[in-house]
């Protein structure tokens, strides 16, 4: 368990690190900047990435609904939910203290920002409110969840499993940035939103925190229980 439990606090670490990384460090820089496509990327390649690297010995989750909803179709033990959740944050967390001592060393920073933070309303990059981002959030974690446990099934071709999940988190970040700054995952919501510092006047990105974790954990049970009841060959 405490092999597992380091592999996902550190796949987590690698996936906030790189993908929010990427947001705050990169993404900014006119004409050089990576820009949504490449944030879009960096998320989508830290999965696959430590998929491969440490997924054989936790099953590469690095996402509390992920966990959530293998124990909801049968693929993971219920006991070991809550650890798992714990590690997830961890790794996250420690991960965005790093990634704020490298942005506060930059000449002329001014404070954190957004940070990469989720938020609706105000706090939304596209300034969605607080329905469509639900919405989207449930609807995409669902869908991370079916694709998940489609390549990981009994008969799936073996070896393609981290190729097939990171592209569709690269996917799901490039349909969502715009109207959430996309979550789909709670330990890499609260990791940065500790740092987080919304514009004057605006609600806290904390204060709407429950939102990245209830959306998608209800859409990681949705796309469970579609998979299960829906297309799984028993």
């Amino acid at each position: 368990m405490f092999k597992k439990l380091t592999a996902e606090a550190l796949g987590t670490f690698v996936l906030v690190f790189g993908g929010c990384g990427s947001a705050v460090l990169a993404a900014g820089f006119p004409d050089l900047g990576i820009g949504f496509v490449g944030v879009s990327l960096a998320f989508g390649l830290t999965v696959l990435t430590m998929a491969y690297a440490v997924g054989g010995i936790s099953g590469g989750h690095f996402n509390p609904a992920v966990t959530l909803g293998l124990a909801v179709a049968n693929r993971f033990e219920w006991s070991e939910v809550i650890p798992y959740w714990v590690a997830q944050v961890a790794g996250g967390v420690v991960a965005a203290v790093i990634l704020y001592v490298i942005a506060s060393g930059q000449a002329g920073w001014t404070g954190p920002g957004g940070f990469a933070a989720n938020g609706f309303g105000a706090n939304s990059p596209g300034g969605y409110g607080l329905v469509p981002a639900f919405t989207i959030e449930v609807v995409l974690t669902a869908f991370f969840l079916v694709v998940i446990l489609g390549v990981t099934r009994p008969g799936a071709p073996a070896g393609f499993a981290p190729i097939a999940i990171g592209l569709a988190l690269t996917l799901i970040h490039l349909i969502a940035i715009p109207v959430t700054n996309t979550a789909v995952n709670p330990a890499r919501a609260t990791a940065v939103v500790l740092f987080a510092q919304a514009p004057e006047g605006n609600p806290t990105f904390l204060s709407q925190l429950w939102v990245f974790w209830l959306a998608p954990l209800v859409g990681a049970g949705i796309g469970a229980l579609i998979w299960d009841n829906l297309l799984e060959n028993d």
